[in-house]
């Protein structure tokens, strides 16, 4: 019998880091021999893929108990019960309640009635804290800020299975800070589902530039702050002048863009244009040249024609984007979008793969464009170090993990950049 439970993680950092807090309030509850899959519900095929895994971890560990939860989890309950390799599915709100997972280590065996555990996530109303210790002994931390998200995207489930938008406190999330540096975190990547819309619902709706701010000054001893997805319609003032005046904040923002076309922006309801996407970068570049951007971009949106997704294939270059995260879409039950005329399949698919070689290529220059420079960067183990632009480096320099190191940039390849001690 496995002394602790085990965690598969699928999709984001914010699963990422709750991840984390759901291994401590198990391991907390004296919970063992049980597999917990924490889902991803943003397209049908990071279902499918949970179901996948769920099936083989049955079958590589029969007497294990499987427990599901995650977005997944939350907003599919029933389906998910229904698989006989599943003894529990808890909602996201369950998952990060000690008491449910002491409930869980007290009965090994879950009485049909019992095995769904899924509250109301709209009924949700604070974002609780989960203070982790650490993360082993990695460089770099989650730090949670907000959960949830008040927009309506047509094409997107995840409000459904994250709730409204809820903030943590200030407070709360500086006394995390401060634990995670001290744990020896370099660097602290702030997660969320909308961070860019921390605060809201906090007295004097303050701004996430204000809390980036309070977590610059009372951190002294924290080396990088790292900006998750952010809506650049939401960025406040602050946070501009903090994120191209403050070396501590790592110079690399990924925008959810979504697509490059303003037809397809206003039936995704986004609240940005093309325009405006490639105004932000230019400005941002302007005041700190050495940023670098990442984007989502959906391919094969409803209704899109091919000279719509040129334009989505446009703005890589016209916003000079470095990184992309391509999602071919993927209708899912319950939002307009799904509602929407769909493109076939093979045209979606193919849409995505060109959008994806136009991100390798965007990539590949931009790599080859660092070499011969000299960065900082903060080792990982394995050899593998990250600059401040998020760049991959395969690095043969001495040290620990998390020890920050002087790089001379020597070359690249398909697993990013190659350099040594400078």
């Amino acid at each position: 019998m496995a002394e602790t439970a085990d965690i598969i993680t699928f999709g984001c950092r914010l699963n990422a880091a709750e991840s984390e807090a759901m291994r401590k309030l198990a391991a907390g509850a004296g919970l063992a021999d049980a597999v917990i899959v924490n889902t991803c519900a943003v397209t049908n095929e990071a279902v499918r893929s949970a179901r996948q895994r769920i099936r083989r971890t049955k079958r590589e560990r029969p007497d294990a108990r499987i427990i599901v939860t995650g977005c997944a989890a939350q907003t599919e309950a029933e389906s998910f019960a229904k698989m006989p390799e599943v003894a529990a599915v808890i909602g996201n709100q369950e998952k990060l309640n000690a008491a449910q997972w002491k409930l869980l280590a007290e009965t090994p065996l879950l009485e049909d009635g019992d095995i769904i555990r899924v509250n109301d996530i709209m009924s949700a109303r604070e974002t609780a804290g989960h203070m982790i210790d650490g993360y082993g002994d990695r460089s770099r931390a989650f730090l949670q800020i907000q959960n949830g998200c008040d927009h309506r995207c047509t094409f997107c489930i995840i409000p459904y299975g994250r709730g409204n938008s809820r903030s943590a406190p200030v407070a709360q999330v500086i006394e995390q800070a401060k634990k995670l540096v001290d744990a020896g975190h370099r660097e602290l990547i702030l997660t969320g589902v909308d961070i860019t819309s921390w605060g809201a619902d906090i007295e004097g709706a303050p701004r996430l530039g204000a809390l980036v701010a309070a977590i610059l000054e009372e951190v002294p001893d924290l080396y990088r702050l790292r900006l998750s997805s952010i809506d650049g319609a939401e960025i406040d003032d602050e946070l501009f002048e903090r994120v191209t005046g403050d070396d501590r904040i790592a110079p690399h923002l990924h925008l959810s863009l979504q697509a490059g076309d303003n037809m397809i922006l206003k039936r995704m309801k986004r609240r940005h244009s093309r325009e405006q996407a490639i105004e932000l970068c230019a400005n941002v570049r302007a005041r700190r040249p050495d940023v670098a951007f990442g984007a989502d971009i959906i391919a094969g949106f409803p209704t899109e024609t091919e000279e719509m997704f040129q334009n989505s294939l446009a703005i890589v270059d016209e916003a000079r984007l470095s990184y992309l995260h391509v999602f071919p879409f993927s209708p899912r039950q319950g939002t307009p979008a799904a509602r929407m005329p769909q493109l076939p399949r093979d045209e979606v698919k193919s849409r995505a793969a060109r959008l994806r070689a136009k991100g390798d290529e965007a990539e590949t220059a931009f790599l080859r464009g660092l070499v011969g420079r000299t960065e900082d960067a903060i080792l990982e183990s394995g050899g593998r170090a990250r600059l401040g632009n998020f760049a991959p480096v395969l690095v043969a320099a001495p040290g620990r993990v998390g020890d920050i190191v002087r790089i001379r940039i020597t070359g690249h390849g398909d697993g990013g950049l190659m350099g040594e001690a400078a």
